[in-house]
C-alpha cells in the first residue's frame, strides 16, 4: 500500500460492507470525510464504570469473565447507546484479551489494571506468544453478531491494542510510568523488540479481522503508552508494527481509527501509519491536530474528560472551542467529536448525555 493509497477514502469489500442504513450514518460519513446531518459523537469508554447500570451488571463478575460472555458484552455495549444517544457504539472488552486467548497467564486487576504472570523479556519468553486463531475467540464474534442484530443503523466500533502498547504490558508485566523494561528491550536489543512487535501486530490485526468479518463497521487501534516515546524512536521501533496492523485489515474497507494519549508531538507519524482517522487527545488544538495529522484523514477528538465535572455551562463552554475549531478544518477533512481520552469512572452520566445533545443541537445542517 503506498501513501497516496492510505489517504483515500475506504471501499467496502463484501466482508466489511455495514447495512445500508449504517454506511450512510453520521459517524461513517464522517470517518469517509463526507457532509454529515451534525457532527456525530461517541466517547472512549462510554460503556463502562461511570454508568450505574454497568455496575450493576458486571457486579460479582471479574473484567476478563465480563469480555468472554456475549450476552455481558451485548448489553453492556448497548448501554451508552441507549443512555446517551451517542451515534456509534464501542465493542466493549479489553486490550488484554487476545493475549489471554492464546494462553498467557495474566489478570485485570481491580485499581491496577493487566498483570501479566510471566513478563515478556528473552527470545524464549516471545515463543509463548502464537498466532490467534478465530476459535480462540468464538464469543467476539456471537457478541458482534447479537450487537449488530440489536443496533440497528448505529455502526459498531470493534477495537484491539496497538502492538506497543502490548508490548508494555507484557515486558513490564504491568501498568508503567517509565517503561523502564520496555525501552532497555526497544533500545538494548532491537532484534528482539522488532520480533516481539512484529508478532504482536500479527495477533492484533487477526483481533481486528474477527470483530470486522462479524460485522463491525470501524475498528479503532488504541496505543495508550505511545506518548512515552520520542518522535524518532516512535518511527524507528512502532510505527513498523501499527502499519502492518492497519495493512492486515485494509482491504475489508472499513473505517480505520488511531488513538493514542500524550501523542501530539507523534500526530504527523501516527498519521503515517495508515489509519483513515486520527484521534488527537485534549493536550493540542483541534485545528493544530488536524495540521499536524495532514490531508486525508478525518480527526477525532477531543474534550478533556476532565472538564465534565464542571457545571454545564462550562462545559457547553470547551465544547463549543473543540467545535469552534473544527470549523476552522480544511474542507472534507471530517471531524468526530470524542474526548480526549477514555470517560473518567466518576463522571455524572447526566453530563455526557447533555454533551451529545448539545453537540447534536450545535451543529446541525
Amino acid at each position: 500500500m503506498t501513501a497516496d493509497d492510505r489517504t483515500a477514502a475506504p471501499t467496502p469489500s463484501s466482508a466489511g460492507s455495514p447495512d445500508p442504513a449504517v454506511a450512510d450514518s453520521a459517524f461513517l460519513r464522517a470517518c469517509r470525510r463526507e457532509p454529515v446531518p451534525h457532527t456525530p459523537v461517541w466517547f472512549m469508554r462510554q460503556a463502562g464504570r461511570s454508568l450505574p447500570e454497568y455496575r450493576k451488571v458486571r457486579e460479582g463478575i471479574g473484567m476478563l469473565d465480563s469480555c468472554m460472555r456475549p450476552d455481558l458484552v451485548t448489553e453492556i455495549t448497548l448501554q451508552p447507546v441507549r443512555r446517551h444517544k451517542v451515534d456509534a457504539a464501542i465493542y466493549f472488552s479489553d486490550i488484554v484479551v487476545p493475549l489471554k486467548a492464546i494462553g498467557l497467564d495474566l489478570d485485570i486487576k481491580p485499581g491496577v489494571g493487566p498483570v501479566v504472570e510471566r513478563p515478556v523479556r528473552s527470545r524464549a519468553d516471545l515463543e509463548r506468544l502464537r498466532p490467534l486463531e478465530p476459535d480462540d475467540v468464538k464469543y467476539v464474534t456471537e457478541a458482534v453478531g447479537m450487537l449488530t442484530a440489536e443496533l440497528g443503523a448505529t455502526p459498531l466500533i470493534g477495537f484491539a491494542g496497538a502492538p506497543f502498547t502490548l508490548a508494555s504490558y507484557l515486558v513490564e508485566g504491568g501498568p508503567s510510568r517509565n517503561h523502564e523494561h520496555t525501552k532497555a528491550m526497544m533500545y538494548g536489543d532491537p532484534e528482539l523488540w522488532a520480533d516481539l512487535l512484529d508478532r504482536l501486530a500479527d495477533i492484533t490485526a487477526g483481533f481486528l479481522k474477527v470483530q470486522i468479518e462479524a460485522g463491525a463497521s470501524a475498528v479503532q487501534l488504541f496505543d495508550s503508552w505511545a506518548g512515552a516515546l520520542a518522535p524518532a524512536d516512535y518511527r524507528a521501533s512502532v510505527l513498523p508494527a501499527s502499519a502492518k496492523v492497519f495493512d492486515a485489515v485494509a482491504h475489508y474497507g472499513v473505517p480505520r481509527i488511531h488513538f493514542g494519549v500524550g501523542t501530539g508531538e507523534l500526530l504527523g507519524a501516527m498519521s503515517q501509519a495508515g489509519a483513515d482517522v486520527v484521534g488527537a487527545d485534549w493536550r493540542v488544538p483541534l485545528d493544530e491536530a488536524a495540521r499536524r495529522i495532514g490531508p486525508g484523514k478525518a480527526v477525532q477528538g477531543n474534550l478533556d474528560p476532565a472538564v465534565l465535572f464542571a457545571p454545564r455551562e462550562a462545559v457547553e463552554t470547551q465544547a463549543r472551542r473543540v467545535l469552534d475549531a473544527a470549523r476552522k478544518l480544511p474542507d472534507g477533512t471530517g471531524h468526530i467529536f470524542n474526548l480526549g481520552h477514555g470517560v473518567l469512572p466518576d463522571t455524572d452520566p447526566d453530563a455526557l448525555t447533555r454533551l451529545v445533545e448539545y453537540v447534536h443541537e450545535r451543529t446541525a445542517r
